[in-house]
């Protein structure tokens, strides 16, 4: 039987993360996708910092991804209620017709 090692988690991380930043440059016209992709992002770190904590024995990492948890709810909170507004406003989501917040 075989046995998941760091490697195994590093791995998953560094695909999740990538496919987070392809998710970014390839769709720059969709919020909600762009936020999505960030909390990918996000998750892939999350992983990493769980894997290494479970590695070397330490519950700093576990901790931190808490505060990191966090964090990211306030921040989905926050975009989706910006999001929500702007769509109640534009009628529209749409990043390259939202040009009415610059200076």
């Amino acid at each position: 039987m075989m046995t998941l090692t760091l490697g195994h988690f590093l791995a998953l991380g560094a695909m999740l993360f990538a496919l987070a930043v392809i998710g970014i440059f390839l769709n720059r016209k969709n919020l909600i996708i762009l936020l999505m992709s960030i909390e990918l992002m996000l998750l892939a770190v999350n992983m990493n910092f769980v894997a290494f904590s479970h590695y070397l024995g330490d519950m700093h990492g576990q901790v931190f991804v808490f505060f990191i948890l966090t964090v990211a709810a306030a921040e989905s909170a926050i975009g989706l209620a910006i999001l929500v507004l702007l769509f109640r406003n534009k009628n529209n989501i749409n990043v390259d017709e939202l040009n009415s917040l610059k200076g």
